[in-house]
């Protein structure tokens, strides 16, 4: 797995936190807690959109933040266990497996980019020239 794809899991994870924390903290130490793992989460999320695809990296991150958190609400604050549910996060996890899967933007192409001083903007540019 590349390791910009562990950063979005990294903010999945604590996309989890967050949301768990934006219903259930009531304390100041809690919503302490909520605010920095938002911004762990949006930190790891960002620092993974520089490499990947903006779009598939805040597709996963969500799908796999909106899975954990109602997983989290069923194991940890007893959310009822519904088949339909389930299905319905199986079938948002195919899809976010297979964006992940049909992603070919690699660490490459974006270190080529910075070494030519290219941006994506550049890029589009470059492309729409010829269709002019």
């Amino acid at each position: 797995m590349n390791m910009h794809w562990v950063k979005v899991f990294i903010a999945a994870l604590f996309e989890v936190g967050w949301v768990i924390g934006l219903k259930h903290a009531s304390g100041w130490l809690e919503w302490s807690g909520t605010i920095l793992a938002i911004c762990i989460s949006f930190y790891y999320m960002i620092m993974a959109g520089r490499h990947l695809s903006v779009g598939t990296v805040y597709a996963v991150f969500v799908g796999m933040g909106t899975a954990g958190t109602v997983l989290s609400e069923i194991i940890f604050f007893g959310e009822p266990f519904k088949i339909m549910k389930m299905v319905l996060i199986a079938i948002l996890l195919a899809g976010v497996i297979g964006l992940k899967m049909v992603t070919h933007e690699t660490d490459e192409t974006h270190e080529t980019n910075e070494k030519n001083g290219k941006n994506e903007a550049d890029e589009k540019d470059e492309k729409g020239a010829g269709m002019v």
